[in-house]
């Protein structure tokens, strides 16, 4: 069963109470700083989007436990160091997002203790600053705002983290520059500039010049991930599918050379290609059984 909305504060306040104990008593938790948390956050993030992918809810809402821990963990080293407390985290939040959703809040809320939604009208239309009707208004508002912003970024890819995975900087620096009116005006047009990258990497790899090949076979990924986000599909699900898919493929052949005491080495990659078509057709079978099982 949820929970009300008391109880949900009253829970919050609970795990800051704990936090605040472990801080001042257990020898780990007072001796961490921000660096040294550092590298805990990025795995507990990855470990999140994992569950996420495998659609684990018990597991999601683990990790997003996890996530938490470290968010008030560096808003109790803030609080300590006198910059900042979690107060200020979520109040900083509220107002940035306030501020940026100027079809749902009137600027002025920025700062208000109790934000109120601007009302309907008889349409069903919120009065005033309703500019943005379309989830594409949304976004190109969003980033006009930000370039406004007193602290906002100064450009519009000065967003984009740095230390993102390339793949993921790739389609939010294409997604940034769309919104902005960068972009194809038909999406069938990228497949065009598809091919040529795809044409300028072949030429490469066949004068075998490693370097410019290198070059080339970015500027082709990059092509990739660009109609993809044209056809409105993440790239990186995508591929984390097909590597998932992989390793289930790869783990039936290699449990089948475990029950035949045959290493994989000692095995014919017509061996082993015979048993991938095999896993193929066992999850086409499971698949065709579950949606069976659904109707």
């Amino acid at each position: 069963m949820l929970h009300t909305r008391e109880e949900k504060m009253e829970a919050f306040g609970r795990y800051l109470d704990v936090l605040d104990a472990l801080r001042e008593k257990c020898p780990w938790d007072r001796k961490q700083t921000n660096e040294s948390l550092r590298p805990n956050t990025i795995e507990e993030t990855f470990e999140l989007c994992d569950a996420l992918m495998k659609n684990d809810v018990a597991e999601v809402c683990k990790e997003l436990g996890d996530v938490l821990l470290h968010i008030c963990f560096y808003a109790k080293i803030g609080d300590e160091q006198g910059q900042f407390d979690i107060a200020d985290v979520c109040n900083r939040s509220a107002d940035k997002l306030i501020f940026r959703h100027p079809h749902v809040y009137h600027p002025s809320q920025v700062g208000a203790k109790h934000p109120k939604p601007l009302p309907y009208g008889e349409d069903g239309q919120q009065q005033e600053f309703a500019e943005a009707k379309t989830v594409g208004e949304v976004l190109q508002n969003w980033e006009q705002i930000k370039l406004k912003e007193k602290d906002g970024n100064k450009r519009v890819l000065s967003g984009v983290p740095a230390a993102l995975p390339s793949l993921i900087k790739a389609y939010r620096i294409q997604d940034k520059a769309r919104n902005v009116g960068f972009d194809w005006e038909d999406k069938g047009d990228v497949w065009e500039k598809v091919y040529e990258e795809l044409g300028e990497l072949k030429a490469e790899l066949e004068k075998g010049d490693k370097e410019h090949a290198t070059e080339e076979l970015g500027d082709f990924l990059f092509s990739v991930i660009n109609a993809a986000r044209l056809y409105k599909l993440n790239p990186d699900n995508a591929l984390e599918h097909t590597n998932q898919k992989f390793i289930r493929r790869f783990n039936y052949i290699e449990d089948h050379s475990i029950k035949a005491g045959k290493p994989l080495t000692d095995m014919t990659l017509a061996e082993m290609d015979e048993l991938w078509n095999e896993a193929k057709k066992e999850e086409k079978h499971k698949i065709t059984n579950n949606m069976g099982g659904t109707r």
